[in-house]
């Protein structure tokens, strides 16, 4: 699987312009072994996102571990935008240790993109996890999140 990175990070910050509100960089956008791909999106630190303790508010992190579990879904499923329609189903988050500063969010599908391709095209709408990791810059996991997505066929 080729990924054009760039043109992955510039659709997705022009489909959402929620990403764009809150500053997020796409850092990173790579295939990885058996049809997996991986993201980092990163979250500046200012004091617009901050909550009362001077981190980022658990929502700027909830909409950064999702905007990099939906980079994952494009880079790896956007080739079929003319036949289906990735949509997220439902996400679950831990806040694990309070975060402060700029923080990543380093996602993963986790399924084998091959895998998912083939129940749409069996006619399934088929859903699939993409794990996520938030850490701060120097590498400590403050929260972890799983989104599940589906691709839902166009009619």
């Amino acid at each position: 699987m080729t990924i054009d990175s760039r043109q992955v990070a510039a659709g997705l910050l022009e489909a959402v312009p929620f990403a764009r509100t809150l500053g997020f960089e796409i850092v990173e956008v790579a295939p990885e072994a058996e049809g997996g791909v991986r993201a980092v999106v990163r979250l500046p630190d200012s004091p617009a996102v901050h909550n009362h303790v001077g981190g980022p508010h658990a929502g700027a992190m909830f909409t950064l571990g999702e905007t990099a579990s939906g980079t994952v879904v494009m880079a790896a499923f956007g080739q079929l935008l003319d036949r289906a329609v990735p949509l997220a189903v439902r996400a679950d988050i831990a806040y694990r240790k309070l975060a402060m500063g700029p923080v990543r969010a380093t996602a993963r599908l986790g399924r084998p993109a091959p895998e998912v391709i083939a129940e749409l095209e069996a006619g399934q709408r088929p859903e699939f996890p993409v794990e996520v990791e938030i850490a701060t810059e120097d590498g400590t996991p403050t929260g972890a999140m799983t989104v599940v997505w589906t691709l839902r066929p166009n009619r």
